[in-house]
């Protein structure tokens, strides 16, 4: 077998919350030797750290940045590797000594990936903010939501990991092969406002198409719809409906017993409303497996509305290997599989070993012991 298909590469995370480690998680499932430095907080956090798969797969050197010795191995650190992530705000890699210019200057070929909120540019750019604030500038959470109800959130899907971590992820490599064909390095400028937008796509062309109202819950995908929403059943639980296409909404009807000619306009939005009142009723009427029995071998698109332990259970989840355990945690596997190359199985954090980090990045025992680190 191959190895991995980032082997080879040598990441450079500096610690941060929520999106960054999860580009770091990315390439380093995908075999990239991802070292990942943290501020000053030597021998603590450990407990948190080997429960939280965002920090899978990676070795870390803990280092007081405020100390111009730590500032000089982090430049010796980064100067062997390809690309670093950092996650601060605009100004504080600069702050440190540690901006894109003097980097670059150290590595020409040093990929430069930079996580904000609100973009390295831009009026918003020094200001604080979290995910929903991200996604309700960009438009994205004006669309999430029911009729006639506020924006709802997704969590922090959109912008920390779609629109934020996901993308800085792929700006990264993309770098990085210009980098290999090119021997020039660069900054990567990853805004999960400008991220989330472009999560937003289909929904603007829709839009331009005069197939896309601006009222949340009055639309194809956005729970308007009677044949794309999810219904309650008798037991409380939940199913997933998408019968969007003509043959999957016939068989749906079919499985259902909709014959009636009503049920023929699926695409007049005026009908949909009482239609879905319909729909509701019936699902009511049987539990969730009962309906999953029902539907079992109809070309519908319909699924369970899984929680989490169950998503483990799922036969098909069970059979791709979806989730995995280790460390004691149960955690999502790495994704996208490969025909030829593995991915990392993931290894959570151990106990730290700052000292045996350095020396396998060529520090010397001085070098070591000067960083406050007990040589051998």
């Amino acid at each position: 077998m191959t190895t991995p298909p980032l082997s080879g590469l040598r990441v450079v995370e500096f610690a941060g919350i929520g999106p960054g480690p999860f580009a770091g998680m990315m390439l380093a499932d995908h075999g990239a030797q991802v070292i990942r430095i943290d501020r000053g907080v030597r021998g603590d956090g450990i407990g948190v750290a080997n429960k939280d798969p965002l920090l899978r797969n990676r070795r870390s050197v803990s280092l007081d940045l405020k100390k111009p010795e730590s500032i000089a191995a982090v430049r010796l650190i980064v100067a062997g590797a390809d690309a670093i992530i950092e996650g601060f705000r605009p100004g504080v890699m600069e702050r440190l000594g540690l901006g894109p210019d003097v980097l670059l200057a150290d590595n020409p070929r040093l990929v430069y990936g930079r996580m904000t909120g609100w973009g390295q540019t831009g009026p918003m750019a020094p200001e604080p903010g979290h995910d929903i604030n991200y996604i309700a500038i960009s438009g994205a959470l004006h669309a999430l939501g029911r009729a006639g109800e506020k924006p709802t959130p997704p969590i922090n899907l959109v912008g920390d990991f779609g629109g934020g971590g996901m993308v800085l992820a792929f700006g990264m490599l993309a770098a990085l092969l210009h980098a290999q064909r090119t021997g020039e390095g660069q900054v990567v400028d990853a805004a999960m406002t400008d991220g989330s937008a472009l999560l937003m796509t289909m929904m603007w062309g829709f839009r331009a198409m005069g197939r896309w109202r601006d009222e949340r819950g009055t639309n194809l995908l956005d729970t308007a719809a009677h044949f794309y929403d999810t219904y309650e059943t008798a037991d409380g639980k939940y199913v997933s409906l998408g019968a969007i296409e003509p043959q999957f909404y016939a068989e749906f009807r079919a499985v259902m017993g909709l014959s009636d000619a009503r049920w023929d306009a699926q695409m007049d939005a005026r009908q949909w409303p009482a239609l879905k009142e319909e729909v509701a009723r019936l699902f009511a009427t049987g539990t969730r497996d009962e309906w999953v029995a029902r539907f079992k071998g109809h070309d519908v698109c319909f699924a369970p509305v899984l929680g989490f332990d169950e998503a483990v259970a799922d036969p098909h989840n069970a059979a791709r290997g979806t989730f995995v355990t280790a460390g004691g945690v149960t955690q999502p596997a790495p994704a996208p599989r490969y025909s030829a190359s593995p991915t990392v199985a993931p290894a959570m954090a151990g106990e730290r070993q700052d000292a045996a980090v350095l020396r396998d990045l060529g520090f010397g025992e001085e070098e070591i012991a000067a960083l406050g680190f007990p040589s051998t």
